[in-house]
This record gives structure tokens, C-alpha cells and sequence, in this order.
């Protein structure tokens, strides 16, 4: 079955869009517009805010890498926390905490390892086990920085901002 949407007649569709066209060309719609435009910004910025710290809260950096702790949650709280974005970072269904933690596994997936290259057989639950054996090696990454130990040449984070030109 398809639907063929609403049918109305199509002077009502014309009086229709005239009467919304008329009341958004009204002052008052205006302000009311630019005031709850203003109150999105507003949200949106402290929930950016949040979410950062919420990254930085759960990457736990050793004090010796807190320039990456703080370079790491600012890329992943701009890449996560956009309107319409669609990542983990805008649902309302799980704590903020969980949000950003999901969100810096999924971003380590794509930046530090062949996740996106990889070819998986379609058999059911083998991408969600590619994904946890990944986010295992994406823990103990993180482990290397928690700790303050030195990182090889070989850190898959580390080359991955270095990758980034602005760190």
C-alpha cells in the first residue's frame, strides 16, 4: 500500500500556505523567531559544555597528557554534539555520562583503528563483536594515557592527532 498523502482541495492548500506565509512576515513573529533561535544557542552551548566534560571526566588523563585530554574532548565534543548530527551524543535515552563515553569509543573506532575499511561477513552479531574486541583495544589505549606511561611510536592516538593539524 502507498500513501498518496493528505488530498484537500487546492484553494484550501494556497489559503493554507498564505495564512502561514502572512503570520511569519508579522514583527512579532520576528522577535519571537530571533528570541527562541537565541534560547536553542544558548542550550545548545551549555550542553556542549557538558558534554565535554563529561569526555574529559571520563578519559581521566594523567596530568601529563592533559593537553590531549583537553585537544581529544574538544574534536569529539564538536564532531558528537551538533543538532541533527545523529550520533550517540543527541539521544535522550541514555545518561550523559554513557553518551560520552559511547562517543569517544565510536570515535576512537573510526580515527585509531581499520574499523571503517574492514569487510564484515553479514552474520548476525559479528559487527557487534568486531566493535567490542575494538572498543577493548580503544580501553587500553586509554589505559597507556591514564596512567601517565610513555607512549610508542606506535599509539594509534597519538598518531591520530597528530593527524589533526590544529594539535
Amino acid at each position: 500500500m502507498i500513501s498518496k498523502g493528505i488530498w484537500a482541495p487546492a484553494e484550501n492548500i494556497l489559503a493554507a500556505k498564505q495564512e502561514v506565509a502572512a503570520k511569519r512576515a508579522t514583527p512579532a513573529y520576528a522577535k519571537d523567531r530571533k528570541c527562541e533561535l537565541a534560547r536553542r544557542q544558548a542550550k545548545q552551548e551549555v550542553y556542549t559544555q557538558e558534554f565535554n566534560d563529561q569526555i574529559i571526566k571520563f578519559l581521566n588523563f594523567h596530568s601529563r597528557y592533559e593537553k590531549e585530554a583537553q585537544h581529544l574532548g574538544k574534536i569529539i565534543t564538536s564532531h558528537a554534539t551538533p543538532v541533527g548530527s545523529g550520533t550517540v551524543a543527541r539521544t535522550q535515552r541514555i545518561p550523559i555520562d554513557k553518551r560520552a563515553q559511547a562517543a569517544v569509543i565510536a570515535w576512537m573506532r573510526h580515527k585509531t583503528t581499520v574499523y571503517d575499511s574492514m569487510k564484515v561477513a553479514r552474520v548476525k552479531g559479528t559487527r557487534r563483536e568486531i566493535r567490542k574486541a575494538l572498543a577493548k583495544k580503544s580501553i587500553e589505549v586509554l589505559n597507556v594515557y591514564r596512567q601517565g606511561r610513555d607512549l610508542g611510536d606506535n599509539c594509534p592516538l597519538k598518531q591520530a592527532l597528530e593527524k589533526i593539524h590544529d594539535f
